[in-house]
């Protein structure tokens, strides 16, 4: 059987190791794949594994010998999967492997905003401590989180493992989610997506990207929210109108946003966000702690595994 990898850096840029997949093939990685290098690299391939790189129904057809498509990623949009079901194909994603690592996430933002860490800590190594008349100094509102109202967008496992941590700071918390009340845990109130915009001190957003939710943090909505507010979008880029979002930071229409994800990444030198007021950023990470890309490994070999004995699981394109 032939393997390949077509983009493995990301998941694995050398602190893990490949062996247990190499064991199961041939098997050639590649750590970056162009758009025009997808079919000379695959071809003969019965099994693609892909993180980002695109593969078209132009690809599916003109491969065939692939039958299985692994994304090392749980969103698998980068696959035409109708043209993999046409094909009878199997696509399989990683669900649920970096859940505790996003939510980690959400709150290093969050804590970074309202404690101000980044800013402080730079302030210190400039000697504005060693020049302080005071034991201590501050210069932007230090916000402690007990008492606030979290409003998570989106309650699957990251959203549920956020309000897990959010519990921990004695936060109310608050969700829009396609849940009903009776299967809520205790704890978290059920809101219209207008009503938690409007009512919250913090939105997070944790839901897919589809047509309904493209753009859902847009002017009409930040025009809801408290001028002290706070979003924060580990989910995807995409959910939010950026120059929107820009304009509420600058004109203090809303106070800051933690962002995980952009739009077009590497983001273009003129997004707007990478100059608003108040916005912290980090470079798609979330996902991408040691444990988590572990995880990934391991249910990647899960799935390869599985598909080789004829009862493929996580499979996408059924």
């Amino acid at each position: 059987m032939k393997i390949v990898v077509l983009d493995g850096y990301a998941a694995n840029p050398g602190d893990l190791n490949w062996d247990e997949l190499k064991a199961l093939g041939e098997c050639t990685i590649y750590d970056r794949t162009a758009p025009g290098e997808v079919l000379k690299r695959s071809a003969d391939a019965e099994v693609i594994l892909t993180n980002k790189t695109i593969i078209t129904a132009e690809h599916i057809a003109a491969l065939p010998a692939l039958k299985y498509i692994g994304v090392l990623a749980t969103g698998y949009n980068i696959v035409d999967i109708g043209a993999a079901k046409e094909h009878n194909i199997i696509v399989t994603n990683i669900p649920a492997y970096s859940t505790a690592s996003v939510a980690q996430m959400v709150f290093a933002h969050l804590l970074n905003i309202t404690s101000q860490v980044q800013h402080h800590s730079e302030e210190v190594h400039k000697g504005r401590w060693t020049q302080s008349k005071d034991f201590c100094f501050w210069d932007t509102p230090l916000i402690e989180l007990q008492g606030k109202k979290l409003g998570i967008v989106g309650l699957g496992h990251t959203g549920m493992a956020t309000a897990r941590i959010a519990f921990g700071f004695e936060m109310e918390i608050c969700a829009y989610t396609s849940k009903s009340p009776l299967q809520l845990p205790h704890g978290i109130k059920k809101m219209e997506l207008d009503e938690l915009f409007a009512k919250c001190d913090i939105v997070s957003l944790h839901c897919p990207l589809t047509d309904a939710t493209r753009e859902m943090v847009n002017a009409r909505r930040l025009a809801l929210m408290k001028p002290t507010a706070i979003i924060i979008n580990t989910g995807r880029g995409q959910l939010v109108n950026e120059q929107d979002l820009a304009d509420a930071l600058n004109c203090g229409k809303i106070y800051a946003a933690g962002i995980d994800v952009l739009s077009q990444e590497p983001p273009l030198a003129a997004n707007p966000l990478l100059n608003a007021r108040n916005c912290y950023i980090t470079p798609h990470i979330a996902w991408a702690s040691t444990a988590a890309r572990q995880r990934l490994m391991g249910i990647m070999l899960n799935n390869i595994r599985a598909y080789l004995e004829g009862k493929p699981i996580n499979n996408v394109a059924k």
